[in-house]
């Protein structure tokens, strides 16, 4: 091909053009990856307004309506625990979020209540919180989760990557399950919610599986009284002196304390979505039932 000045200018645009789409193209791929917070408006409400996901493990409350997707949506807006949804025992979930994203800013972050007692009775429930991301801008619950970590993240006695599987029984009878620890056992019905535990809204009515974190058990009795304690701080629907449960009436977390999955620190500037799920496996007994998180409703700490 022989060169002239009208060659020249010809490829020079062609080259032009492909280093522009080149750089286009690259621009908007780097742009998909940048997590942009939704901001606080004049018109946002501190307090959660939606529910994505209801999955409670078996419990004695569960297919009442305290352990229903109806009652689950009774914990949205400014309920400071007028209203309560049961998760069931352990691994049982629920997701919500709110109209904006939580910030993470110095100090805590998000209020989450719960109803647990302090002395003398000493009765928490703990519940494991996990956040997320809305990384890939869907809306939806399904980026990668964080879990918050708590006063037992490094202690001997936690288990990660716990799993247990519960059977429905299609009776008024106890719930068995297995754990890949090699365990067995059961959900028990007691006279006061004499029903199926297992729930019976759940998509697969034969079995369900859950996965996460075991805390330790901390049921017990002090005299007479039967008990179970709440750790020190980082769980929700505990009466935890480090979160000073007793003056806030709810339990607090800082998002610059959350985990991935390996259990490395990961700096999040802000969330969107948040997880509670059921930490402890403990049956309890057939008086007060099994040890199962309850939640109330949640509240942005950025928000006064």
């Amino acid at each position: 091909m022989r060169f002239n000045q009208k060659n020249v200018l010809g490829l020079s645009s062609i080259i032009l053009f492909q280093l522009c789409l080149s750089s286009c193209s690259k621009e908007k791929a780097v742009d998909e990856d940048i997590y942009i917070p939704r901001p606080v408006t004049s018109t946002s409400s501190k307090f959660i307004n939606k529910i994505y996901e209801y999955q409670p493990a078996p419990g004695q409350f569960i297919n009442e309506s305290l352990g229903s997707p109806d009652g689950a949506q009774k914990i949205i807006g400014d309920v400071k625990n007028t209203s309560l949804v049961s998760l069931g025992a352990f691994g049982g979930f629920i997701v919500f979020g709110f109209d904006h994203s939580i910030l993470n800013n110095e100090g805590n972050d998000l209020a989450i209540y719960g109803n647990p007692l302090g002395p003398i009775q000493q009765w928490s429930e703990p519940g494991i919180v996990q956040v997320s991301q809305d990384k890939n801008g869907n809306g939806l619950p399904d980026d990668e989760w964080y879990e918050l970590a708590g006063s037992e993240h490094s202690s001997v006695s936690t288990i990660k990557n716990y799993e247990i599987t519960y059977y429905n029984p299609k009776a008024t009878a106890n719930v068995t399950w297995k754990d890949n620890q090699g365990k067995t056992g059961s959900v028990d019905v007691n006279r006061f919610h004499n029903h199926n535990y297992y729930p019976l809204f759940a998509e697969n009515q034969d079995s369900v599986k859950f996965k996460g974190t075991l805390l330790k058990s901390t049921w017990g009795t002090i005299g007479s009284i039967f008990v179970n304690s709440a750790f020190e701080w980082g769980y929700t629907d505990s009466y935890s002196t480090g979160d000073d449960y007793a003056t806030k009436r709810y339990n607090s977390f800082d998002l610059s304390n959350a985990i991935d999955k390996n259990g490395k620190a990961i700096s999040l500037n802000a969330v969107d979505f948040i997880k509670v799920y059921t930490g402890q496996n403990e049956k309890g007994n057939t008086l007060l039932g099994e040890i199962s998180t309850e939640v109330g409703g949640a509240a942005d700490l950025n928000i006064k």
